[in-house]
């Protein structure tokens, strides 16, 4: 059955690594997988990724909901320093990852090489896994500084 190897190799890494996340969602694709509920994939690949940053932007702004950050804060940290670099680095980011986007498009096979560094980034440097996007967005920019550099030679 395709795709079950790399879904099985993709847990075992994920156990061994200790990503919970990463086991996990490898566990789910593969009961789907073995369920022969094939239909999901493509609603998961339309919208996953959607629900996924739904989830992930309602956590970080749990502190606003609460109350944590007020008005004044928001304010602050759009007109100090820090705050404008954040914007910076926000927009940044998101054009990253947009560039990640369209690797994993055009290159599916690219997000075993995010995972495999998403471990080491977990295991030598103590991260959280919470960016394959990122990952493949740098991961465009190194290709894309690699590429406008042999066309010059």
């Amino acid at each position: 059955m395709p795709g079950v190897p790399q879904l099985v190799a993709l847990l075992i890494v994920g156990i061994v690594a200790r990503s919970n996340l990463i086991s996990i969602a490898a566990c789910i694709l593969l009961v789907l997988r073995l369920s022969n509920l094939n239909m999901v994939f493509p609603m998961l690949e339309r919208r996953g990724l959607e629900a996924g940053l739904l989830f992930l932007l309602l956590s970080i702004l749990v502190p606003v909901a609460n109350g944590v950050v007020t008005e004044k804060d928001l304010v602050y940290n759009i007109t100090s320093l820090p705050g404008v670099l954040s914007i910076i680095g926000g927009a940044l980011a998101t054009h990253m990852n947009g560039e990640g986007i369209r690797l994993m498009q055009v290159e599916p096979e690219i997000i075993f090489g995010l995972i495999i560094g998403s471990i080491f980034g977990i295991i030598l440097f103590h991260g959280i896994p919470v960016g394959p996007l990122t990952a493949a967005g740098i991961s465009a920019l190194f290709l894309e500084i690699i590429y406008r550099r042999n066309k010059k030679l």
